[in-house]
């Protein structure tokens, strides 16, 4: 059997330095590695090679020990490979290369549930979990990192409070240095670095700190357990409809609340049955937050079910539904502990914790790596809907199939754009020519008012033709919003004149829009003599009258051309 590595722990008094060493210099690569001076994003396999040099550096500094270091090392390379593929299809995936999307932040979450079950296999030997050891790495991981990124920020406070010291008697140097991004990166990878390694050294002190939050969250138990208690004890009474009608996302909020109680109600029942609180209200208030899980999270799956019949699948919806099941399989775990235990709940219910970490660590990397095609599914959902009629197509997210949904989407826009019909095939093509989500909106918003247009704006001039370029550059123009808030009349044969009320307080504008240079090959181009009149508020544009008046008006000349405003 291997050696425990607490039986052969030494002194590592360097661990400071080589830490910040590494950290500061990973700093600099990533940097390097990130930095760009185009509107472009950064390519993706730059953005994946920048998450292998974060992934690996966080992951070896956080878990090396000075014995079997090469294990540290191992368990950062590889999970740094790993995340570094998972960022660079994440990356790849959408037509705008991003890397901080689902699949990604479910690998990381993947490493800092494998982190603690790392460290515990290292100090073992073997492959063993026992629960004592797994909880306080567990507890320790979150205490260092949440303890160095506060001593990483107080180092720039510092840092800036130096340079502006120096920049009061003229040297600017250090102020130039902190405005520099590779400087910031180095001084952020050295401070993170330092604060891991001299914590790691002060095992004592650590330890201590860790009680001290541990302490902290328990007293915050009993508050929380009322809390969710009274909500649910509630709900009979004033029935659900208030969490689908408020304006806070129900499903987001419960398992947020869920997670709560899991985590206060670790922090109670300890390490052990030797460091569970021994305080009764304390644990009562653990076993009532344990409880409390499961409904919580039926709960959320009632309201994530509502949403996703009312309006469909969508990536975000595929992922919630996923935490719901794992915060039901967690909630049924704490009932069968407390069933199984009765008072003693922690018990039983410590040993199932430490498979579901297993699980959920194993269940969060299947979900990252590109196996499962959440935009593929999406998109069959979303043109199911459109297909059956239960959406139009000026009120379909086509945003979402040309941004959101990967290639599935980007096939699907350009199916229907080719053998569509109606305003589908016109806002499919639309969406495809977009740079941007908001370009997709604009566009569905336009399309919808042009075909909609007689509700917007007064037409003054019976002669008027409302052309189908005509339509789409009023749609472009007007921004009406309200029925009969834009008119429309004619100023002379060849051109016409749109008034418009917009702004706070309300004003009055006018744009002249000549109809020769409306063409089928052009989108609205336009002689523009827009000039606001402050002070519409009060004036009804549908029942307003409204008329044209040729007015005499001088105007200033130099050198044969006009200059300045007319006036009277």
């Amino acid at each position: 059997m291997s050696e425990r590595l607490d039986t052969q722990t030494q002194e590592w008094p360097l661990r400071p330095w080589i830490m910040a060493a590494i950290c500061a210099v990973a700093g600099l690569i990533f940097n390097w590695l990130t930095e760009h001076h185009s509107p472009a994003a950064v390519p993706p396999i730059r953005q994946a090679a920048a998450t292998f040099v974060a992934i690996a550096t966080v992951a070896f500094v956080l878990t090396v020990e000075r014995p079997r270091w090469l294990w540290s090392l191992a368990f950062a390379a590889g999970w740094g490979l790993v995340i570094a593929f998972v960022g660079w299809f994440t990356a790849s995936y959408n037509s705008h290369p991003t890397i901080f999307e689902w699949p990604f932040l479910s690998g990381v979450f993947a490493v800092l549930i494998a982190a603690p079950l790392f460290q515990t296999v290292r100090d073992e030997g073997a492959w063993r979990f026992p629960y004592e050891r797994l909880h306080g790495h567990a507890w320790m991981d979150a205490v260092i990192g949440a303890a160095s990124l506060f001593f990483t920020g107080v180092s720039f406070l510092l840092a800036w409070l130096i340079a502006g010291l120096f920049d009061l008697i003229g040297i600017e140097l250090l102020k130039d240095l902190l405005q520099d991004e590779w400087f910031g990166w180095m001084l952020a990878g050295f401070a993170f670095g330092a604060a891991v390694g001299l914590l790691r050294e002060r095992d004592a002190l650590l330890t201590t700190l860790q009680r001290l939050v541990m302490v902290v969250f328990s007293v915050l138990a009993p508050v929380l357990a009322a809390a969710l208690v009274l909500f649910l004890a509630s709900l009979p009474f004033t029935g659900l409809d208030g969490l689908w009608d408020s304006e806070i996302p129900a499903t987001p909020l419960l398992l947020v609340a869920g997670a709560g109680a899991v985590l206060l109600a670790n922090a109670v029942i300890g390490n052990g049955k030797s460091e569970r609180a021994s305080n009764s209200v304390l644990q009562w208030s653990a076993m009532a937050l344990v409880l409390t899980v499961l409904p919580l999270a039926i709960i959320a799956a009632l309201s994530i079910g509502q949403r996703i019949g009312q309006y469909g699948w969508t990536p975000e919806r595929i992922w919630g539904v996923i935490a719901v099941a794992v915060a039901i399989v967690y909630g049924a775990a704490g009932w069968w502990a407390v069933f199984k235990g009765r008072r003693d709940f922690d018990d039983p219910l410590r040993p199932l914790q430490t498979r579901l970490a297993i699980g959920l660590c194993g269940l969060a990397l299947f979900l990252a790596l590109p196996i499962l095609d959440f935009g593929s599914i999406s998109t069959s959902s979303q043109l199911a809907r459109l297909e059956a009629g239960k959406v139009k197509a000026d009120k379909f997210d086509w945003a979402a199939l040309a941004f959101n949904f990967g290639p599935a989407g980007r096939a699907a826009l350009t199916r229907i754009a080719q053998t569509g019909s109606g305003d589908a095939r016109k806002l499919a093509s639309k969406a495809l020519k977009s740079e941007t989500s908001y370009d997709v909106v604009r566009a569905t918003e336009q399309e919808h008012q042009a075909d909609n247009l007689e509700q917007y704006i007064r037409i003054l001039s019976p002669d008027i033709q409302l052309t189908e370029n005509l339509r789409q550059e009023l749609a472009r123009r007007s921004y009406c919003d309200k029925a009969k808030q834009c008119v429309l009349l004619r100023a002379d044969p060849n051109r016409l004149i749109l008034i418009t009320a917009s702004g706070i307080p309300a004003e009055l504008g006018t744009q002249v829009i000549d109809e020769r240079q409306l063409s089928a090959s052009s989108n609205a181009t336009s002689v523009n003599s827009a000039k606001n009149h402050p002070s519409a508020e009060g004036i009804d544009l549908e029942r307003a009258q409204i008329e044209v008046r040729e007015v005499p008006l001088k105007l200033v000349y130099v050198n044969g051309k006009p200059v300045g405003d007319p006036f009277e």
